[in-house]
């Protein structure tokens, strides 16, 4: 007699089944993983899967949608916790690095796998647009508050293409031989500020911080 699922068996497998998944995804890349990969991990009927997904290309969309969530929230935590703009500029910055350093595969997924992020798939597409839009709200505020006399946007965008080369450099080794990442994202945040401030705002410019 076929063992009855109850509902935190199956949402037991599917964490699970993600968490393989997201692992996989990371190291081969979309086209490296199969969905009998997947199950021969799990220990599990090739069938299996598809019970609870689609296919293959709705499983990496749900893991994408996942880590792009579980980020905005780290980012979010971290603007939360400071009432000045500049301040939780910095503290967003931090949150960045830690959630990537801490979570490699969930970041590769986000951001190295080419893959369609639009309506065929709204949780994905929803979280997308959600981190996109917190990580350029930053630099908005510092715009109100007058601390920074630049357009929001390519200020936004330049420092999140600074910290995820960061990243990237991070997670390929090569910055064993320069400074750690956090001394080249303090260095960098007050080179961009410095030069992006409004004139009242550039005597308090902030000094990158030494390790």
């Amino acid at each position: 007699m076929p063992r009855y699922l109850t509902e935190k068996d199956i949402a037991d497998f599917r964490a699970e089944l993600c968490r393989v998944a997201t692992e996989r995804f990371a190291r081969f890349g979309y086209e490296g993983v199969t969905m009998r990969q997947l199950a021969e991990a799990l220990g599990c009927s090739p069938k299996t899967p598809y019970r609870y997904f689609k296919d293959k290309a709705d499983i990496l969309a749900t893991v994408r949608a996942d880590a792009f969530a579980r980020f905005s929230d780290a980012l979010e935590q971290a603007a939360a916790s400071a009432a000045q703009p500049l301040e939780r500029g910095r503290r967003v910055s931090e949150a960045y690095l830690k959630f990537a350093l801490a979570n490699p595969h969930a970041y590769r997924i986000m951001f190295e796998i080419d893959q369609p992020i639009d309506d065929s798939h709204a949780d994905l597409a929803r979280e997308a647009l959600r981190a996109r839009q917190f990580i350029t709200r930053q630099s908005e505020e510092m715009v109100k508050a007058g601390l920074i006399a630049v357009d929001p946007q390519l200020f936004g965008w330049s420092m999140w293409a600074a910290i995820h080369g960061l990243v990237m450099l991070h997670q390929a080794g090569m910055l064993h031989d320069g400074p750690d990442y956090t001394t080249l994202s303090n260095f960098h945040g007050a080179l961009m500020f410095k030069g992006a401030a409004a004139p009242s705002s550039k005597t308090s410019a902030p000094k990158a911080k030494k390790k």
